[in-house]
């Protein structure tokens, strides 16, 4: 499987390792209430989706990169390939832009 990195262009899916689901990237408050209960669930509660999914996969064999893969879990066609920075950096400007 190749994996269009968005700086370095294919890449072996070999030179990476997954992490899991990317809503890993969204760490939970350590200053709520909850937050015992919120790391416990962040920790240890995945889905197993068959199609489309959102992962976190490390360029471990090359430049060290995290990137987020969307790909259908059943063919392993690979939708869309993002740098994590990039994600986390969307995702934070659109929690700030919501008033939390």
């Amino acid at each position: 499987m190749l994996i269009p990195h968005p700086i370095l262009g294919p890449r072996d899916a070999q030179e990476f390792v997954i992490l899991g689901d990317a809503s890993l990237i969204n760490r939970p408050d350590w200053t709520a209430a909850d937050a015992l209960d919120r790391f416990s669930d962040y920790q240890y509660l995945r889905d197993n989706p068959a199609g489309t999914h959102r992962e976190l996969w490390y360029h471990e064999g090359g430049d060290r990169s995290w990137l987020v893969v969307t790909r259908d879990t059943v063919t392993h066609e690979i939708i869309k390939v993002e740098l994590a920075s990039t994600v986390a950096k969307k995702s934070s400007t659109r929690k700030l832009g919501s008033g939390q």
